[in-house]
């Protein structure tokens, strides 16, 4: 039952993660094609503001921007923020729900370091946190009236977070830590920076003062640092479905070029919508990173390596504590006999690159550690092997089920 329940509630925090997720990213891009599309409106005074005019589902809007004080401001405001909240929450339970309630399943990798939960718990969370301190401390000091060099040390930092995340973590895990780092960042950018500055403002114009420009200053580089981030932070989440992107030993270099191309996308489309024309070299540098990545990921496979001329990889796994796992003779017949061929270092199955979802299950070791993974996927349901391909016949099936229950002894 606790399989079931753990696979639903995973179920269900994604797709809320996902939809809340919509709404944040939706909501980002459409205020910043918003913004890029104001003209002047009669009744604001010149470089005070704008409007524009949209139509849509049958109707027309019209939309004005103020950066001065209105002659009113109504009480039902509408504040964007719950879209930023909601995604980060429904993503930190996620975090938690799926890497850390099953550590060692997706969050330790033996092959990596040697971790019991919480000191990974402390390190991952604990990495969070030290993040968005670090992040928050460089935005608020001096440097941060020069926002080019913000940025470069914005990346730099995120690059090297990715890379000591690869270094404690399973591959997939060290991937899925980098994303909800930037994630973070920018919920805090939302929740500590940007909600605050604008409720000081609105304060500020319904006592008839003039704003500080420090809070809109201050805000807007935060926004700019969520809006460049937001590509490549779903890039990051989607490619834990794509083990070619995080199993190469130079998964951080590849979150390099995501953080790289992202960013002149997101760029091209700033420029474009502000009228200052197309960047067509945008495209080229995107290209160029794409390009990059695939040749990168290109080390994870065997056959990659001898096209690049380059050796095959040497398992580096730390030595194990404890005595050795042991798996019942028959699932080790089943597991090697139907899975291995495609869950293995180097897959033999055609059309196979990567072991799928960078689960491996060719030694003992790995079965024992996949185990719950196995009993989910081929005994309690029938999705693997995919279309039943090699053709795991029902007894197996219960075999594995009992093996799951305890009832097969190890």
């Amino acid at each position: 039952m606790e399989p079931i329940l753990h696979e639903w509630g995973s179920l269900l925090l994604r797709w809320t993660h996902i939809i809340t997720g919509m709404a944040w990213i939706g909501s980002s891009f459409y205020f910043m094609h918003l913004d890029a599309h104001m003209k002047p409106a009669p009744d604001i005074p010149a470089g005070k503001g704008g409007e524009a005019w949209e139509v849509h589902g049958g109707g027309f809007y019209q939309v004005k921007k103020y950066l001065v004080a209105p002659d009113f401001l109504p009480d039902d405001l509408i504040w964007h923020k719950w879209q930023s909240y909601a995604t980060w929450i429904s993503g930190f339970f996620l975090l938690i729900w799926l890497y850390y309630y099953k550590s060692s399943i997706y969050l330790i990798d033996p092959g990596v370091m040697t971790l019991r939960p919480f000191p990974a718990f402390v390190i991952g969370l604990g990495g969070l946190a030290l993040g968005w301190f670090l992040y928050d401390r460089l935005c608020r000091s001096s440097l941060g009236n020069n926002p080019m060099l913000v940025g470069i040390i914005v990346f730099t930092g995120v690059v090297v977070a990715a890379f000591l995340y690869q270094q404690v973590f399973s591959p997939r895990a060290a991937f899925i830590h980098t994303g909800a780092l930037m994630a973070t960042i920018m919920t805090g950018n939302v929740f500590f920076v940007i909600i605050p500055n604008q409720h000081k403002v609105v304060a500020m114009l319904k006592a008839g003062q003039i704003p500080d420009p420090y809070y809109g200053k201050t805000a807007k580089l935060r926004s700019s640092h969520n809006n460049y981030f937001t590509l490549p932070v779903v890039f990051l989440m989607i490619s834990n479905h794509y083990p070619l992107t995080y199993s190469t030993p130079y998964a951080y270099v590849i979150v390099a070029l995501a953080l790289v191309g992202g960013t002149v996308v997101r760029y091209f489309y700033n420029e474009r919508h502000a009228g200052r024309g197309d960047k067509a070299w945008c495209w080229a540098v995107a290209a160029a990173c794409l390009l990059m990545g695939i040749l990168i990921s290109m080390t994870t496979t065997a056959e990659g390596r001898a096209a690049l001329g380059l050796p095959p990889l040497v398992s580096s796994a730390h030595a194990r504590s404890g005595p050795p796992p042991t798996v019942p003779a028959d699932v080790q017949n089943i597991v090697m006999g139907r899975c291995s061929m495609c869950h293995a270092r180097e897959p033999v199955y055609e059309g196979i690159a990567v072991a799928p979802r960078g689960i491996r299950l060719d030694s003992v070791e790995e079965i024992a550690r996949n185990k719950e993974l196995i009993v989910m996927q081929a005994g309690l349901t029938h999705a693997m092997p995919p279309n039943n391909i090699t053709e795991l016949p029902a007894e197996d099936r219960l075999l594995l089920k009992a093996w799951g229950a305890g009832t097969l002894k190890d």
